[in-house]
């Protein structure tokens, strides 16, 4: 495959990349709960959006464009390590080893939390409140429609709230959640 790059292109995919990678690789992070795979979703998704970098930059939104790329990359891998954990499970099925009494934290880690939501309710409860995006771009962001995105959201975050406890220590799940999103942008646990 040839592709003729001029260079008002690359500075233009240059700045984009520049402006969004940081934003894509955080978003990769709370969305799979792996923050070594962060980097390379957001990389694959920027990669693909140089390949189609002239129907990119006209969109309406070229970061919604981007973030739906990288949601539907991360739904690709975490459906591909649930294949992967059937595989080993059926492989190590006959041997039984389980703990009579396991040791349950008291406190629920908010990415562990996210990581239990099925996948549309974490993306949209990420999309919402740790990059404090409307319900008009997340809807865009997931190609959904805005109530599925209302729904969605308030059913993960009363999931999110059920497993994390009433929040009285913490402050309310969604403050929570914001922090968690602060705590991937500025640095990786």
């Amino acid at each position: 495959m040839s592709t003729v790059v001029d260079d008002d292109d690359s500075a233009e995919f240059q700045a984009f990349f520049e402006r969004h990678h940081a934003e894509l690789a955080r978003l990769a992070h709370l969305l799979t709960g792996e923050p070594d795979a962060a980097d390379d979703l957001a990389a694959d998704a920027l990669l693909a959006l140089w390949h189609r970098w002239d129907r990119v930059r006209n969109a309406d939104h070229p970061a919604a464009y981007a973030r739906g790329v990288v949601a539907n990359l991360a739904r690709t891998r975490i459906r591909s390590a649930v294949r992967e954990r059937r595989r080993v499970a059926l492989f190590w099925s006959g041997r039984q080893e389980r703990a009579e009494d396991p040791d349950v934290p008291a406190v629920v880690d908010v990415q562990g939390a996210l990581r239990e939501l099925p996948f549309r309710k974490r993306a949209c409860v990420v999309l919402r409140h740790a990059f404090d995006l409307s319900e008009k771009d997340t809807a865009l962001t997931l190609g959904i429609s805005v109530g599925t995105v209302k729904s969605q959201t308030s059913k993960g975050m009363a999931e999110l709230e059920r497993r994390l406890g009433s929040g009285e220590r913490d402050g309310p799940a969604p403050r929570r959640v914001r922090a968690i999103g602060a705590t991937a942008e500025g640095g990786r646990r």
